[in-house]
């Protein structure tokens, strides 16, 4: 908590009046660390109450105080965590506050024995688990939408909850340096959606063990299962995931966006700005796929979505959206773009859609995933231009 005031502290010091843009990207940080600082706060407050009521123990490992610093440490290791788990950004940030006042209830267990971590990992994967079981969610399959031309690709795995999450809200190697704890990797998009596909138990045997990498033993403890148990709900589950994983990559190790694909973002948003439909063709793969969780909408083949595009781009068309601007953006490890639309009529570019690349071998866009733009602050983006 200290270190969260002191940091509170160094950014409104850092506040001063800058062009509008760079001005709105610091009160938003600022804004995100105090929202921080309300949550332990509340943290404290509501389990200090629920203290009042629970039976009197003999000894209390944890005062409100230490509590508060442990659970903060790993506040953003945990909620990778649970949207790993759940793949929608706001259930985990809901799960890792009941996450801590699991912890927080369950305080007289945490006795040394085990790291914190370990312990704090345990009960979150329990929470998300019976987050699970009360939603009861499964991926579907798109359907067609009457005279909408989708393309003549498989319609894809619909997830609604589906969610980005920002690049800028990982931990850092310093702040948690096991690795695979923060792989971007394990949080790409394709991987998240390819998760969603295993029941809830199998999928927390895998991310536990393969991406957090705990043992068999730890595992069957975090889940109260048997070794035998755990491997073999492993087992199941590697074989469903990479059948949902794309084609051409048997597993979910990704290098990172180069330079030139970077690049390639520049031209792809500058490209909307011009409304020039040619340019934007040009980056995207014959058989690229669009959808917008949670909308319905979806494309598969560059055709089908340059049909859909250019009734929006088109400024002669009684269906123009409007013109266009575009901000840079990292979601999920991957590179993104905040697109902003004016109306016509209107002086104002408001947020409309935060577009997630993915890129082919060929550096064409293979898939792009478009989200609602609720979550622009969380990407430091603001919502109007």
């Amino acid at each position: 908590m200290h270190g969260l005031i002191k940091e509170i502290g160094r950014q409104v010091e850092e506040l001063v009046p800058q062009p509008p843009s760079v001005f709105y990207s610091g009160v938003t940080e600022l804004s995100s660390s105090v929202a921080r600082l309300r949550r332990v706060a509340r943290t404290a407050r509501d389990t200090a109450q629920e203290s009042v009521t629970r039976p009197a123990v003999t000894e209390v490992p944890l005062d409100e105080g230490d509590f508060a610093a442990l659970v903060e440490s790993h506040r953003r290791e945990i909620q990778v965590h649970c949207y790993r788990m759940t793949g929608s950004y706001d259930d985990a940030e809901d799960l890792v506050q009941e996450t801590f006042l699991r912890a927080w209830r369950a305080r007289d267990t945490f006795q040394g024995r085990a790291g914190a971590r370990t312990w704090l990992y345990r009960i979150a994967t329990n929470a998300c688990l019976d987050f699970q079981r009360r939603t009861a969610r499964r991926p579907k399959r798109y359907e067609p939408l009457p005279g909408m031309n989708h393309g003549g690709g498989e319609p894809p795995a619909r997830i609604t909850w589906l969610q980005p999450y920002p690049d800028d809200e990982l931990p850092s190697a310093e702040e948690q340096p096991e690795a695979a704890a923060v792989s971007r990797e394990t949080l790409e998009l394709v991987f998240l959606a390819a998760v969603q596909h295993l029941p809830p138990r199998q999928r927390a045997v895998l991310v536990l063990r393969d991406v957090l990498g705990l043992t068999a033993v730890e595992t069957g403890e975090a889940l109260d299962m048997t070794v035998a148990s755990v491997n073999s709900a492993l087992q199941r589950a590697r074989p469903t995931l990479r059948d949902h994983l794309p084609g051409r990559r048997a597993d979910w190790t990704a290098d990172g966006p180069t330079e030139h694909q970077r690049t390639l973002v520049k031209r792809y948003m500058a490209a909307a700005e011009r409304l020039d439909l040619s340019e934007v063709a040009a980056l995207l793969s014959e058989d690229v796929t669009l959808t917008m969780p949670p909308n319905p909408f979806w494309f598969t083949g560059r055709d089908a979505l340059v049909e859909f595009l250019s009734v929006s781009l088109d400024a002669n068309s009684p269906m123009f959206l409007g013109h266009w601007r575009h901000l840079p953006a990292r979601a999920n490890g991957q590179l993104a773009a905040g697109g902003y639309v004016r109306r016509p009529g209107t002086t104002v570019y408001r947020a409309q859609v935060l577009d997630v690349l993915r890129f082919g071998a060929d550096d064409r866009i293979v898939e792009i995933t478009s989200f609602e733009p609720h979550l622009f602050p969380a990407f430091g983006l603001p919502l109007r231009l």
